[in-house]
Protein backbone atom coordinates (compact mmCIF):
# COMPACT_ATOMS: atom_id res chain seq x y z
CA UNK A 1 0.00 0.00 0.00
CA UNK A 2 1.40 3.38 -0.92
CA UNK A 3 1.34 6.26 1.53
CA UNK A 4 -0.38 9.49 0.69
CA UNK A 5 1.78 12.59 0.44
CA UNK A 6 0.48 13.74 3.84
CA UNK A 7 1.51 10.42 5.42
CA UNK A 8 4.93 10.62 3.78
CA UNK A 9 5.46 14.15 5.11
CA UNK A 10 4.19 13.16 8.56
CA UNK A 11 6.61 10.22 8.63
CA UNK A 12 9.53 12.66 8.24
CA UNK A 13 8.45 14.87 11.15
CA UNK A 14 9.82 14.22 14.67
CA UNK A 15 6.35 13.59 16.18
CA UNK A 16 6.95 15.79 19.22
CA UNK A 17 3.43 17.26 18.72
CA UNK A 18 4.93 20.49 20.12
CA UNK A 19 2.75 22.91 18.10
CA UNK A 20 5.76 25.20 17.50
CA UNK A 21 5.05 25.01 13.77
CA UNK A 22 1.77 26.82 14.34
CA UNK A 23 -0.38 23.70 13.97
CA UNK A 24 -1.98 21.45 16.59
CA UNK A 25 0.41 18.59 15.87
CA UNK A 26 2.60 16.91 13.30
CA UNK A 27 -0.21 15.50 11.14
CA UNK A 28 -2.01 18.86 10.73
CA UNK A 29 1.34 20.45 9.86
CA UNK A 30 1.97 17.69 7.30
CA UNK A 31 -1.50 18.30 5.84
CA UNK A 32 -0.79 22.04 5.59
CA UNK A 33 2.55 21.42 3.85
CA UNK A 34 0.91 19.07 1.36
CA UNK A 35 -1.73 21.71 0.57
CA UNK A 36 0.85 24.47 0.19
CA UNK A 37 -0.46 26.33 3.26
CA UNK A 38 2.71 25.88 5.33
CA UNK A 39 6.39 25.93 4.51
CA UNK A 40 8.85 23.10 5.16
CA UNK A 41 10.93 25.19 7.58
CA UNK A 42 8.53 25.58 10.53
CA UNK A 43 9.61 22.62 12.70
CA UNK A 44 12.34 23.47 15.25
CA UNK A 45 12.60 19.89 16.62
CA UNK A 46 13.13 18.56 13.10
CA UNK A 47 15.70 21.27 12.43
CA UNK A 48 17.94 21.39 9.39
CA UNK A 49 17.92 17.61 8.96
CA UNK A 50 14.12 17.54 8.90
CA UNK A 51 13.97 20.42 6.44
CA UNK A 52 16.44 18.59 4.16
CA UNK A 53 14.30 15.43 4.23
CA UNK A 54 11.14 17.38 3.45
CA UNK A 55 12.89 19.29 0.64
CA UNK A 56 14.05 16.01 -0.90
CA UNK A 57 10.59 14.43 -0.66
CA UNK A 58 8.86 17.45 -2.14
CA UNK A 59 11.61 18.25 -4.67
CA UNK A 60 11.95 21.82 -3.42
CA UNK A 61 14.91 23.89 -2.39
CA UNK A 62 16.17 23.61 1.20
CA UNK A 63 15.91 26.70 3.34
CA UNK A 64 16.93 27.58 6.88
CA UNK A 65 14.58 27.14 9.83
CA UNK A 66 12.24 30.10 10.05
CA UNK A 67 13.16 31.82 13.35
CA UNK A 68 9.54 32.89 13.85
CA UNK A 69 8.86 29.29 14.89
CA UNK A 70 11.86 28.83 17.18
CA UNK A 71 15.45 27.71 17.02
CA UNK A 72 17.00 24.30 16.63
CA UNK A 73 18.73 22.94 19.73
CA UNK A 74 19.77 19.62 21.22
CA UNK A 75 16.91 17.55 22.57
CA UNK A 76 15.84 18.45 26.07
CA UNK A 77 13.44 16.86 28.52
CA UNK A 78 11.09 18.36 31.04
CA UNK A 79 12.02 18.12 34.68
CA UNK A 80 9.73 18.75 37.65
CA UNK A 81 11.25 20.30 40.77
CA UNK A 82 9.40 17.82 42.95
CA UNK A 83 9.56 19.77 46.23
CA UNK A 84 7.79 22.67 44.49
CA UNK A 85 5.07 20.58 42.80
CA UNK A 86 1.64 21.13 44.38
CA UNK A 87 -0.06 18.27 42.52
CA UNK A 88 -2.49 20.47 40.61
CA UNK A 89 -2.44 18.13 37.56
CA UNK A 90 -2.54 21.07 35.12
CA UNK A 91 0.56 19.70 33.36
CA UNK A 92 -1.03 16.32 32.58
CA UNK A 93 -3.56 17.21 29.84
CA UNK A 94 -1.19 19.18 27.59
CA UNK A 95 1.46 16.43 27.52
CA UNK A 96 0.85 14.83 24.12
CA UNK A 97 2.59 11.55 24.98
CA UNK A 98 1.58 10.95 28.63
CA UNK A 99 5.15 11.40 29.86
CA UNK A 100 4.04 12.85 33.20
CA UNK A 101 3.03 10.70 36.15
CA UNK A 102 1.01 12.15 38.98
CA UNK A 103 -2.35 12.45 40.64
CA UNK A 104 -4.32 15.29 42.17
CA UNK A 105 -2.57 16.70 45.24
CA UNK A 106 0.33 14.30 44.71
CA UNK A 107 3.83 15.06 43.50
CA UNK A 108 4.34 14.63 39.75
CA UNK A 109 7.33 13.35 37.85
CA UNK A 110 8.43 13.18 34.23
CA UNK A 111 9.21 9.88 32.53
CA UNK A 112 12.34 11.23 30.86
CA UNK A 113 12.57 8.38 28.35
CA UNK A 114 9.09 9.24 27.04
CA UNK A 115 9.33 13.05 27.11
CA UNK A 116 9.51 14.58 23.62
CA UNK A 117 10.68 17.94 24.93
CA UNK A 118 7.63 19.72 23.52
CA UNK A 119 7.51 22.17 26.45
CA UNK A 120 3.69 22.17 26.47
CA UNK A 121 3.63 21.30 30.18
CA UNK A 122 5.52 24.44 31.26
CA UNK A 123 2.93 27.18 30.69
CA UNK A 124 0.02 25.61 32.62
CA UNK A 125 2.13 25.06 35.76
CA UNK A 126 1.00 27.68 38.31
CA UNK A 127 4.12 27.35 40.46
CA UNK A 128 6.78 27.24 37.72
CA UNK A 129 8.18 23.92 38.91
CA UNK A 130 8.76 22.53 35.41
CA UNK A 131 12.04 23.25 33.66
CA UNK A 132 13.72 21.93 30.56
CA UNK A 133 17.09 20.32 30.98
CA UNK A 134 19.64 18.81 28.66
CA UNK A 135 19.43 15.08 28.10
CA UNK A 136 22.23 13.04 29.65
CA UNK A 137 23.05 11.54 26.25
CA UNK A 138 21.31 13.76 23.70
CA UNK A 139 20.43 12.13 20.43
CA UNK A 140 18.81 13.50 17.33
CA UNK A 141 15.27 12.44 16.54
CA UNK A 142 15.40 9.31 14.47
CA UNK A 143 12.67 7.27 12.85
CA UNK A 144 12.36 4.89 15.82
CA UNK A 145 12.02 7.72 18.35
CA UNK A 146 9.50 9.51 16.16
CA UNK A 147 7.44 6.37 15.64
CA UNK A 148 7.46 5.62 19.38
CA UNK A 149 6.36 9.19 20.21
CA UNK A 150 3.64 9.04 17.56
CA UNK A 151 2.31 5.77 18.94
CA UNK A 152 2.16 7.22 22.47
CA UNK A 153 0.37 10.29 21.08
CA UNK A 154 -2.15 8.15 19.20
CA UNK A 155 -2.69 5.97 22.29
CA UNK A 156 -3.47 9.07 24.36
CA UNK A 157 -5.88 10.35 21.70
CA UNK A 158 -7.64 6.97 21.62
CA UNK A 159 -7.86 6.83 25.44
CA UNK A 160 -9.30 10.36 25.62
CA UNK A 161 -11.89 9.51 22.98
CA UNK A 162 -12.92 6.38 24.89
CA UNK A 163 -13.17 8.36 28.14
CA UNK A 164 -15.34 10.99 26.45
CA UNK A 165 -17.64 8.29 25.04
CA UNK A 166 -17.91 6.59 28.45
CA UNK A 167 -18.73 9.92 30.10
CA UNK A 168 -21.41 10.64 27.50
CA UNK A 169 -22.91 7.19 28.10
CA UNK A 170 -22.94 7.73 31.89
CA UNK A 171 -24.64 11.11 31.45
CA UNK A 172 -27.20 9.56 29.12
CA UNK A 173 -28.03 6.87 31.71
CA UNK A 174 -28.26 9.47 34.48
CA UNK A 175 -30.67 11.55 32.40
CA UNK A 176 -32.79 8.46 31.69
CA UNK A 177 -32.94 7.62 35.42
CA UNK A 178 -33.84 11.22 36.24
CA UNK A 179 -36.59 11.19 33.61
CA UNK A 180 -38.00 7.97 35.13
CA UNK A 181 -37.94 9.46 38.62
CA UNK A 182 -39.71 12.60 37.42
CA UNK A 183 -42.30 10.46 35.62
CA UNK A 184 -42.94 8.41 38.79
CA UNK A 185 -43.16 11.55 40.90
CA UNK A 186 -45.77 13.15 38.62
CA UNK A 187 -47.97 9.99 38.72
Amino acid sequence: MTQSLVEQIDALLPQTQCTKCGYSGCMPYAQAISEGQADINQCPPGGAAGIAKLATLLAVKEKPLNPEFGVEHLRKVAYIVEQDCIGCTKCLPPCPVDAILGANKQMHTIIAAECTGCELCIAPCPVDCINMKDMVNPTAWDLAAAEHAKQRYLNKQQRQLKQAEEKAERLKKQKQKLAKLKAKKSN
